[in-house]
């Protein structure tokens, strides 16, 4: 065999958080890993905050403490979730408790390059996995193994492929799954600011008048990170506003509830969509993260599914009868179906709550507000839905 030719067990496509705990997963189960992927960018030493944060459940927080992620990041840059308010857009609020919930938090607001470099380290160190920084650019499945052909002109011969590389994956497209997608016509729009008054560990959201959904989430030392999901023309605005002015639309947005806001960091805007794929897996591979699913980040809940697909994953590999390769197409069913019910039901979930607020007029807005105030009202629901978020 030559250099450019090489075996492993599973050939993880793709570098982001799923990408690359997914490599560790399978890692710690002894298999042999190839990474197709590039490492984190460094972090700017003037950066205060990343601007993707995310909200993480205690079954992401899970993951990444067997994955012995968890530990070695730095716990000062993380803020616990211990209540959540939610406003509607005629008076109506929810509150989510921690406490009333008998949970130690409702989620870990973290950034995205925290968790990644910490991600780096741990793979640099797992002797199982060989870290390819290059792409992908042929796949050739046959009945035996599936061989990935790479931009540097190795060629990798795998059981399993596992396609982590993002909502236009190339890895999904090779296996040609049927995609259909839903564009809300919205842009989430992220920043950062100081808050002149304390957060107290609660994540803000409300459903404004004009139909659009305002989040701040807590970050540590008085800081907010601002997802702000507006119409793609209104985005666009926010997103060229001088800091100050986007500091003063924000606080007009959520009526000063956190006092003034001082920006810390460039605003940036990404597109959202509802991206439904027809199967998740094919003979030799597997989608896992935003490949496999892309809903309304209304809920913050699209990296928590990601992960919640890799801990399945590795699941299902790990239990595998010995008689079994890992591209077992009956192994690739059970990873499958172990998903299906999850991933349907919060984009069901996500986007049924994304029209019930588009909806315009003045009877739409009452019943909405009224229902809130309903589930508000039901301590069982409320205890329901705060399970399903924390996975």
């Amino acid at each position: 065999m030559t250099a450019h030719h090489q075996t492993f067990h599973v050939a993880v496509v793709g570098g982001g958080l799923v990408g690359k705990c997914a490599a560790l997963a399978l890692a710690q189960h002894g298999l042999r890993i190839a990474l197709i992927a590039q490492p984190a960018a460094p972090r700017p030493a003037d950066m205060l905050f990343d601007a993707r944060i995310y909200a993480l459940s205690a079954s992401s927080q899970a993951l990444l403490e067997r994955l012995r992620v968890w530990q070695a990041l730095d716990h000062d840059r993380l803020s616990p979730v211990y209540d959540m308010r939610v406003y509607g857009d005629a008076q109506a609020e929810l509150h989510f408790s921690a406490f009333q919930a008998a949970v130690p938090q409702l989620a870990w607001i973290v950034e995205s390059s925290l968790v990644e470099h910490s991600l780096d380290a741990a793979l640099r160190f797992q002797p199982h996995v060989t870290w390819f920084d290059t792409r992908a650019q042929g796949l050739d499945v046959k009945t035996d193994a599936a061989m990935l052909a790479l931009a540097n002109g190795v060629v990798i011969e795998a059981d399993l492929i596992v396609g982590a590389d993002g909502a236009h994956s190339w890895v999904r497209a090779q296996m040609g799954a049927e995609v259909t997608r839903r564009d809300y016509r919205q842009t989430g729009v992220v920043a950062n600011f100081k808050a002149s008054k304390p957060h107290r560990e609660t994540a803000y959201q409300w459903f404004t008048e004009d139909r659009e959904i305002v989040a701040l989430l807590p970050l540590p030392g008085g800081h907010v990170s601002l997802v702000w999901s507006a119409r793609a023309d209104h985005a666009r605005e926010l997103v060229a506003l001088a800091p100050a002015q986007l500091a003063a639309a924000v606080e007009r947005a959520t009526h000063g509830r956190l006092g003034e806001l001082e920006c810390v960091g460039a605003a940036h805007g990404f597109p959202l969509s509802l991206q439904r794929v027809d199967r998740l897996v094919a003979p030799r591979v597997a989608l896992v993260g935003d490949a496999a699913h892309l809903i309304h980040p209304l809920a913050g809940q699209g990296m928590n599914l990601g992960l919640r697909d890799v801990a399945s994953l590795a699941d299902v590999l790990s239990k595998k009868e010995a008689f079994r390769d890992l591209g077992d197409p009956v192994l690739l069913r059970r990873y499958e179906r172990s998903r299906r019910e999850d991933i349907g039901a919060l984009a069901l979930a996500t986007d049924g709550l994304q029209r019930l607020f588009s909806f315009p007029g003045f009877f739409a807005r009452t019943a909405r507000n009224a229902g809130m105030s309903l589930v508000g009202a039901q301590p069982l629901v409320k205890r329901w839905l705060v399970s399903a978020a924390l996975g």
